[in-house]
């Protein structure tokens, strides 16, 4: 698959957004194949067969031909897949692979890298200077890999997660084994199915004329304001999250609740819904175990945050993040381009 590329456009007003950015982690358009997932034997015997290898938060890129070690990786610089074969060789997991989807007929997959096998990496980098072993925010933030790679990574990492997280089944204690593909896991103890889960998440920018309502927590980069988040409570749904979400963390009281895009948020294994909402109210007060600070940020301000060229050094989240589309869709007047 080709990779999409999106850059700005030139302008030589700083304050221009320029196109619209990608929303990360959202390119994978590979055939998920659901009802091929019992040919595993098949997929894992096909010499076409590619694979990503994960350790943890570690993922392994191979750097592109022209792009040479030591120099700072660029967009596009790198690639997350290996012939199946190498990935092997660098120590994945074959018995513990999951499929992620294939490109035509050509199967796609994620194998599991030993901690032992990663530090073989990463204390002689020498040794395979055309690798690189980064966190899979950095791919994404920086645009390493592509759009459709990085989509897939997302995928792959939260499938390790859960299998990471599912051993034992929950209904009896018993050890599991995988099936499917990897996307379900199963107890011989007592027949229990487990699948893959995905947590949701609300992240809001809540609105007030042309003001909008930020906040910033102590684990935030230095200067960045960003949307209120939080997750969905069993029997509740998105639109009361956002509500109650508000209301506890910044002592605002919303309205209407409009839906604007959603992002996979592969941290462990999430997935982002985002919103507007309607302010009700404009005193401020903070649940201070949640949030250092929120104020109110004028739309020309978020412009500011935006294009990171405010007077006092404030930064909107990267392009990538879902609160920074968010914040560019109040700042515009317009949602963000369909998924």
């Amino acid at each position: 698959m080709s990779a999409i590329v999106t850059t700005d456009l030139a302008s030589t007003d700083d304050t221009s957004l320029g196109l619209w950015p990608h929303l990360g982690y959202t390119g994978a358009r590979l055939d998920r194949a659901g009802l091929r997932r019992g040919e595993m034997e098949s997929f894992l015997a096909d010499p076409h067969a590619r694979a990503c290898v994960i350790s943890g938060e570690s993922v392994v890129l191979r750097r592109l031909p022209g792009f040479i070690a030591g120099m700072e990786e660029g967009p596009g610089s790198c690639t997350a897949l290996f012939p199946l074969a190498e990935a092997v060789a660098l120590g994945g997991r074959l018995g513990e692979a999951c499929l992620l989807g294939l490109d035509g007929e050509v199967p796609h997959l994620v194998l599991p890298l030993p901690a032992a096998a990663l530090g073989a990496l990463t204390e002689r980098p020498e040794l395979r200077p055309d690798l690189l072993v980064i966190d899979l925010r950095s791919i994404a933030t920086r645009e390493l890999a592509s759009v459709e790679e990085t989509g897939q990574l997302a995928t792959a990492k939260a499938m390790l997660a859960w299998h990471a997280r599912r051993s034992f089944c929950s209904n009896c204690g018993g050890r599991l084994g995988m099936a499917e593909a990897g996307w379900r896991r199963d107890c011989p103890a007592c027949g229990a199915q487990h699948f893959p889960r995905t947590d949701p998440v609300v992240i809001m920018l809540t609105v007030d004329g042309d003001d909008c309502l930020l906040g910033r927590s102590a684990r935030f980069a230095p200067g960045m304001w960003s949307c209120l988040a939080g997750f969905v409570e069993p029997g509740e749904t998105f639109e009361d999250a956002v509500r109650r979400e508000t209301l506890e963390e910044a002592g605002i009281a919303t309205g209407a609740v409009r839906y604007l895009c959603s992002q996979p948020w592969p941290f462990p294994m999430s997935v982002m819904t985002g919103f507007h909402a309607v302010a009700a109210s404009r005193e401020i007060a903070i649940d201070p175990n949640e949030l250092e600070g929120a104020r109110w940020f004028s739309r020309d301000e978020a412009r500011l945050l935006l294009t990171r060229t405010h007077p006092d050094g404030l930064v909107a989240p990267p392009r990538m993040a879902i609160a920074h589309h968010l914040l560019r869709a109040f700042v515009e007047g317009k949602d963000p381009p369909a998924g």
